[in-house]
Parts: structure tokens; C-alpha cells; sequence
């Protein structure tokens, strides 16, 4: 698709329990997934990791599963925003969005 975004800003960790909070949100397959794997790292196969979920659904079969102590969230706090869109000529499109103090945004249009 030769599409590209790119945002840069201020990340910070979120409380445990707002973690939690929306770790209980997320569709049981998610949370399964999540609780089995170690992010990462590596495995041996997929079947490895399928095995590890159905165990876990035999577990859990309404798949209300913990969270995962090394599982968490962080918050973006965005600043700026950039789009690009490639072309075959190599004269793609770029443009820029940019956080101003009174919490308006500037968009620019950069050179490829």
C-alpha cells in the first residue's frame, strides 16, 4: 500500500488498574492469547501456542482469565503526526500535523 504514519509524542504507563480494567474489555480470545504468551520470545510453533490456548480454555471456558502481571497499557499524548503515501515516482505525499500550544493543530505539506 506504500503508506506510512509516524506520531511522536509523550508515552506514559498507565496504572496497573486501568490496565486491568481494560485488559477485562478485550474479547476472550485476547485475553487467552495474552495469558499464554511471553511476548516475544521465541516458541517453537504455532501449535505450541495453540496448545497453550486450548489448555487455558479448558481452564477458563468463558475465557475470564487473570491479567497478566508483564501485561499492561500506556497513553499516547500525540504531538505531532506524519502521513506519507508513496509513489512509483518517488514524489510521494507528505504531510505533517502539529500539536500548537493553544491545542490547535497545524498541517503542513513536507518534500519527499
Amino acid at each position: 500500500m506504500s503508506r506510512q504514519i509516524r506520531v511522536r509524542g509523550q508515552v506514559q504507563k498507565l496504572p496497573a488498574a486501568e490496565g486491568q480494567a481494560y485488559f477485562s474489555q478485550r474479547p476472550a480470545g485476547s485475553r487467552l492469547s495474552a495469558a499464554v504468551s511471553c511476548q516475544s520470545h521465541p516458541v517453537a510453533s504455532r501449535q505450541v501456542l495453540e496448545a497453550a490456548i486450548e489448555a487455558l480454555k479448558q481452564q477458563h471456558p468463558d475465557g475470564n482469565v487473570a491479567c497478566p502481571e508483564a501485561w499492561g497499557g500506556y497513553l499516547l499524548k500525540p504531538q505531532r503526526f506524519e502521513f506519507w503515501q508513496g509513489r512509483p515516482s518517488r514524489l510521494h505525499d507528505r504531510f505533517s500535523y502539529q500539536l500548537q500550544d493553544d491545542g490547535s493543530w497545524i498541517m503542513q505539506r513536507l518534500q519527499p
